[in-house]
């Protein structure tokens, strides 16, 4: 009896030793396995909870099996399974009818009349900014009749709020650069007769001006015929308009914003097909009214209308360049989309998050739209006459065309 309560003892002493143990050593892997796992391994294995299987199941149960007419229009637009190649397709169509269109514009064409045409294309901007990118950044796409699980990450948030940042004040330097070179007038789409850029009305005002002070010192002296030559060739040479610095200074602006739009459609086909797609209409309702404004500006500095068109054709390049290096950009640094991951070597992206240098070029491209819809654009929509009624209806018709952008915007991204 003694010797069998002695193994009874011994073996509830062995229990509690290994039930120490085993509590000490499981937490411990279990850190360590967590520790090892990536955002995306870890989102994977959400996506087998009862939960989330139940709610996948019931998503693609109630969505109807057809897609809509937007989605088959924009499969049909953009046709490859490449998002380099419909980055290009994109390009294309942002690209060519704009510059097309010039041919039909008048020389003596009024930007200010293009101003419900800019208030759509704000709406477009600012809608696809809001509703589609800064979703898209910040949580991801979710596959078409599916439920996903995101985690958060905190510091991965804060890095793409400052790709954001960056984007708006890359701009921001970019503006303010062409004002300090121009003197104050900027890259923008009011091409007022009372602008302080530099027009040719300023220039013929500059000439009369200058021909009354010939002529009231002519009267003041003898009748010269040789005076009267040279005073006639002077107004005239005066009175001939002159390609001005501000118009040079503007095709820079335009080739360099070309860019940034050729980027953000590579950044958006890279992330989905129906965000590229939402971004490239948005950037086409913008472009219109910003090359008939250029080309206003350029025909307003002494261009020809031919030399005109030829160099917003120039200008337009600067999408594709754009274009091809974020196409670089996402096949070289790659992106959370179409990364490998490496199994158990947890998150190894920038700053220990999951992000990788292609997913910055989104939130960046975000972030210039952000000011091309607000800073850029706004105040010309703010600029007001002496009529009041006038401006009202004006304002009703702008504020009309602003929703009508935004509302397309929401109606495509609404399910």
């Amino acid at each position: 009896m003694p010797s069998s309560t002695r193994g009874l003892a011994t073996a509830v002493i062995l229990a509690c030793i290994i039930l120490c143990v085993t509590a000490e050593v499981i937490p411990q892997i279990t850190k360590q396995n967590l520790s090892s796992l990536s955002t995306h391994e870890i989102e994977e294995q959400l996506q087998s909870c009862p939960i989330i299987e139940s709610l996948s199941a019931h998503h693609a149960a109630a969505k109807p099996p057809n897609a809509s007419f937007l989605q088959q229009s924009f499969r049909l637009l953009f046709p490859f399974t490449s998002p380099a190649l419909n980055s290009m397709m994109g390009t294309l169509y942002i690209s060519g009818p704009p510059n097309f269109l010039l041919a039909l514009c008048p020389t003596d064409i009024d930007p200010s009349s293009l101003n419900v045409m800019v208030a759509f294309a704000v709406g477009g901007l600012l809608g696809d900014t809001l509703f589609h990118l800064l979703p898209e950044i910040f949580l991801g796409e979710v596959p078409e009749g599916t439920v996903r699980a995101v985690l958060v990450e905190p510091n991965k948030n804060l890095l793409l709020g400052v790709a954001i940042m960056v984007g708006f004040v890359t701009f921001v330097a970019m503006d303010k650069g062409l004002r300090i070179a121009t003197g104050g007038a900027g890259h923008s789409h009011d091409h007022g007769k009372d602008s302080s850029d530099g027009h040719i009305t300023d220039d013929k005002a500059s000439a009369t001006g200058t021909s009354a002070q010939d002529a009231t010192s002519l009267r003041q002296r003898k009748p010269d015929t040789k005076d009267s030559t040279k005073v006639a060739l002077v107004k005239e040479a005066k009175d001939k308009p002159s390609v001005k610095l501000s118009a040079y200074l503007n095709i820079i602006a335009d080739f360099t914003h070309n860019i940034t739009d050729g980027l953000a459609l590579s950044s958006s086909f890279y992330a989905s097909p129906t965000i590229g797609a939402t971004t490239t209409l948005a950037v086409f309702c913008h472009e219109i009214p910003h090359e008939v404004g250029d080309f206003a500006l350029l025909i307003q500095g002494g261009m020809s209308k031919k030399t005109a068109m030829g160099l917003q054709f120039v200008t337009a390049l600067g999408a594709v360049l754009g274009t091809v290096i974020g196409i670089a950009v996402q096949e070289l640094g790659g992106n959370g989309v179409t990364a490998a991951v490496v199994k158990g070597a947890g998150n190894v992206g920038i700053f220990g998050t999951s992000l990788t240098w292609g997913d910055m070029l989104l939130p960046f491209t975000a972030g210039t739209f952000l000011y091309v819809g607000t800073v850029g654009v706004i105040p010309e929509i703010l600029e007001t006459g002496p009529d009041r009624w006038k401006e009202l209806r004006s304002m009703g018709l702008q504020f009309l065309a602003m929703a009508a952008g935004a509302g397309i915007m929401l109606g495509i991204s609404w399910s």
